[in-house]
């Protein structure tokens, strides 16, 4: 997406189109090629916002930083050669780009991503 000056507004009142064109001098425009317009980006941001996934673990539950899961199954872990066995307790998770997935440290394993759906918020 593009970022540009507000597009020249045409036919309005001359001192209300004056003070719409002032007030939007100061934000940014993107052109949003969805629906080809350029559109505020407040709006644009707004509108992420609103679509955004939020992470939840296997029972439904809406995870956030900070929060302690409980695996629910035992989990093979990739290039470690250990197990994680059911009911073990991970402190502090972090969330990732991916509503699917959760950055969080175990002190056997450094650098481990879980999938949300092994994971019970404790």
């Amino acid at each position: 997406m593009a970022r540009a000056r507000p597009p020249h507004r045409v036919g309005r009142c001359p001192t209300r189109a004056t003070e719409a064109i002032m007030a939007d001098e100061n934000e940014d425009y993107i052109y949003d090629e969805a629906t080809g317009e350029w559109r505020p980006a407040s709006e644009i941001a707004a509108s992420a916002e609103a679509g955004r996934i939020v992470p939840r673990d296997a029972a439904g539950n809406v995870l956030a930083n900070g929060d302690s899961v409980i695996l629910i199954k035992d989990l093979k872990v990739k290039g470690a050669g250990q197990t994680l066995k059911q009911g073990t307790l991970i402190k502090s998770i972090r969330l990732t780009d991916n509503p699917d997935e959760i950055d969080c440290r175990h002190e056997a394993i450094k650098g481990l991503v879980l999938r949300t759906e092994f994971v019970r918020k404790r």
